[in-house]
């Protein structure tokens, strides 16, 4: 299968649009961050998570309010795929087993004949949950200057900040998405350590077809001397445009399948991914590349 096998477009010369773009993302993702944050799970925030499964439906608000009178403070309460299940968060100090009884004592009180069972449950302790905080933004920024090093002893200097400017850009336009769409999807959007696993996996993706690009324009520098860099970056990226997209849609295609039969745990990790394979394809055109260009233009 073979598309975009003679392309021929001016990518390089649009890169002003493509700023423009990006320029926006971020500043929305940026914007959607400072103002609207982030869902943060437990794993980042500490307290105690609890799964449960009604015979009945009732609403989150409603099992909200009969809680909010039992627990320290007002719980948070939302669906949990299936309108019977139910996802309720924490911070109650007291003992996991006994909050676990009066979640499931309280409910079936106020609402009779709904039989509530708890599937599921997790605790973090707070400082356990600040360690683990400070490990995932470790975790980010050490893959960030490894894949700098990386890039610098197999090409130069330009490329390795073409390259982690292209997954800066990536990974910060991915967090502003969870944080714009926290309160519209109809999913949870909560930052946990799986999540973490998916930036990790969306950086790794989009360094993938960023070196690629990178591998064909060292190669076409060679070859073709007498162009121009701009050109020779073009033709470069028109050149490997046909694996990009293929890769890009085949690998989406999986993830796309994962979203919708994966189930409601996996969903997020799946819609990260989503994002990230979009975004990460689109910067390898239109940011690392251009970023490459621009900096070989100041230097020489």
């Amino acid at each position: 299968m073979r598309i975009f096998e003679n392309a021929n477009y001016d990518l390089i010369g649009s890169r002003k649009i493509g700023y423009i773009i990006s320029g926006v993302l971020l500043i929305v993702s940026l914007f959607s961050l400072v103002f609207n944050g982030l869902e943060l799970g437990i794993d980042f925030r500490g307290g105690m998570e609890f799964i449960v499964e009604l015979d009945e439906v009732h609403s989150a608000t409603e099992i909200r309010s009969v809680l909010a009178d039992v627990l320290d403070q007002e719980p948070e309460v939302k669906t949990f795929g299936s309108p019977n299940d139910l996802l309720i968060r924490t911070a109650d100090t007291r003992e996991m087993r006994e909050v676990q009884a009066l979640i499931v004592a309280t409910i079936e009180q106020a609402f009779p004949g709904s039989n509530p069972e708890i599937l599921k449950t997790d605790i973090v302790g707070p400082r356990f949950a600040k360690d683990l905080q400070q490990g995932a933004i470790y975790s980010i920024l050490g893959s960030l200057l490894v894949i700098f090093v990386y890039i610098l002893i197999r090409f130069e200097w330009r490329f390795g900040v073409g390259a982690v400017a292209a997954l800066f850009h990536d990974v910060l336009i991915t967090l502003g998405v969870f944080s714009l769409l926290r309160f519209i999807v109809p999913f949870s959007l909560q930052v946990d350590q799986t999540i973490i696993a998916a930036f990790l996996t969306i950086v790794g993706y989009s360094l993938n077809d960023t070196v690629v690009v990178f591998d064909r324009i060292r190669e076409y520098t060679g070859l073709f001397k007498a162009e121009k860099y701009a050109t020779v970056v073009n033709r470069s990226v028109n050149n490997t445009l046909s694996r990009t997209v293929i890769t890009s849609g085949t690998t989406l295609i999986v993830v796309l399948i994962l979203f919708i039969f994966g189930g409601e745990v996996l969903r997020g990790f799946a819609f990260a991914l989503m994002v990230g394979i979009v975004i990460g394809t689109y910067s390898s055109v239109f940011v690392a590349s251009p970023v490459v260009l621009a900096l070989r233009q100041r230097t020489i």
